[in-house]
């Protein structure tokens, strides 16, 4: 029996081992960990006598995904996404979506707020504020900088909210005087802002938004659509009085998508709990939810829709780099603020003009006009056969004469990556092949 005992340990090894040579992360993790390992010489003919050299071989090339989301991902991060599968119910799992909900609270900066993540898109978000927090017939004012200002006006309209919009033009966002004039005209259930319009760039000043609602009407819910700004933008959610703020999975938190992201304040809670219409939406209800993230955060397992696991466990471990690097979120919130500052003045030397005024621009991404006469086809595949990926225009009021940059996670916060270097290295060539005439003084 002691001479099985051995045999039986080499089984789970060579289990995990297989495993390890399965995964397409193994290269970049051995890059990353064991650079040796493939740049020696005798390591690396050691590595092909014994048909291991595949450990070396990275998969095929990657482009540097350098859009507004999704964004480049952490190796760690990828290797949790593509792990072994494990029940939902696995004390392991459980408490790392505990922990995970618990993580969020330090990146939202609120000692109180109730996190919600559920397996959708960040789209979800919008549908749980309308169904959750709005009854039927009910004003909303929507302040709007673009796009998906617009969208979510309909997701609020089609639930039976009645949307009043403040607008301003393309790249713009509305006054303060404007804002407060709305306020004015009658009283409003909830106000939304998009923090940052991923169609535009453009920054929306959320902290004086929620002082004025507030001194008008404390009862008004001050929604925060941070799907493009929150782990990038500053945002401190209890110090601000936010009562909804809500994101996705794939932008600035650094993990892949498929995870709706929220945090909820406990008046919204409030509020929540004394509507009297029956909620509109069977899977986006928090009556559904709420029972299960109090469990998991409980580090008690529980049920109402099979939550996506490996995704959990991703954000997970992306929470906790997040937390690790920057213990002070507000570090992680001046570096974006810095690679921001970077980009737009290099792009600002070419002799271009961003979409949104630099005082009202975003940290996470940059908005840029092409060229006069330069159309997107002349620009982008240039860029691509680069090795980078960049994003054409979204607003459907200037969409063919602009292009977007993303900028936040593991590209801005991991300097020896050379990812801000490099697209803006490989943008300035492509736009030089596709003819474009520099200033003397361009960076």
């Amino acid at each position: 029996m002691a001479n099985i005992q051995p045999f039986l340990l080499i089984i789970p090894i060579l289990a995990l081992l297989t495993q390890f040579l399965k995964n397409p992360n193994t290269p970049a993790l051995i890059a990353k960990h064991f650079p040796q390992l493939c740049t020696n010489p005798h390591s690396a003919e050691l590595l092909q006598r014994i048909k291991l050299s595949k450990l070396c071989t990275m998969p095929e090339e990657h482009k540097q995904l350098m859009i507004p989301g999704p964004v480049e991902v952490h190796e760690d991060v990828l290797s949790a996404a593509g792990g072994l599968s494990m029940s939902h119910v696995d004390p392991v799992f459980v408490n790392q979506f505990g922990e995970a909900l618990e993580l969020l609270r330090k990146v939202l900066v609120t000692e109180t707020g109730q996190p919600f993540i559920v397996s959708a898109s960040g789209t979800l978000g919008w549908d749980m504020v309308a169904v959750n927090l709005v009854e039927p017939g009910e004003d909303i004012l929507v302040l709007n900088t673009g796009f998906f200002g617009d969208r979510f006006a309909e997701s609020l309209e089609v639930y039976g909210g009645r949307t009043t919009h403040v607008r301003a033009p393309v790249g713009s966002r509305p006054t303060m005087a404007a804002i407060q004039a709305a306020l004015n005209e009658k009283p409003y259930k909830m106000v939304t802002i998009t923090h940052v319009d991923t169609s535009t760039g453009v920054l929306m000043p959320v902290e004086a938004i929620s002082k004025m609602v507030k001194a008008k009407n404390p009862k008004t819910i001050v929604v925060v659509d941070g799907v493009c700004s929150i782990g990038g933008e500053t945002l401190l959610f209890d110090a601000w009085n936010v009562d909804v703020a809500m994101t996705a999975s794939q932008k600035a938190l650094g993990a892949p998508p498929g995870l709706s992201i929220m945090m909820v304040s406990q008046y919204a809670m409030s509020v929540f709990n004394e509507r009297k219409a029956p909620i509109p939406s069977y899977y986006g209800s928090w009556r559904k939810w709420l029972p299960v993230m109090k469990a998991y955060e409980a580090r008690t397992p529980a049920y109402f829709a099979t939550p996506a696991v490996q995704l959990i466990q991703a954000l997970h471990v992306s929470l906790k780099q997040i937390l690790t690097q920057t213990p002070d979120i507000m570090d992680r919130f001046a570096k974006h603020e810095a690679v921001s500052d970077h980009v737009k003045r290099v792009v600002a030397s070419w002799g271009l003009r961003m979409v949104p005024a630099i005082e009202e621009a975003a940290h996470t991404m940059t908005g840029v006009y092409l060229p006069e006469g330069m159309a997107l086809p002349q620009l982008l595949p240039k860029v691509s056969a680069k090795g980078v990926v960049l994003a054409g225009g979204l607003h459907p009021d200037i969409a063919p004469k602009y292009f977007r940059i993303g900028h936040m996670g593991l590209s801005v916060m991991e300097d020896h990556r050379g990812h801000i270097d490099n697209v803006l290295k490989v943008v300035k060539e492509a736009l030089g092949e596709a003819g474009y005439t520099f200033p003397q003084d361009a960076l």
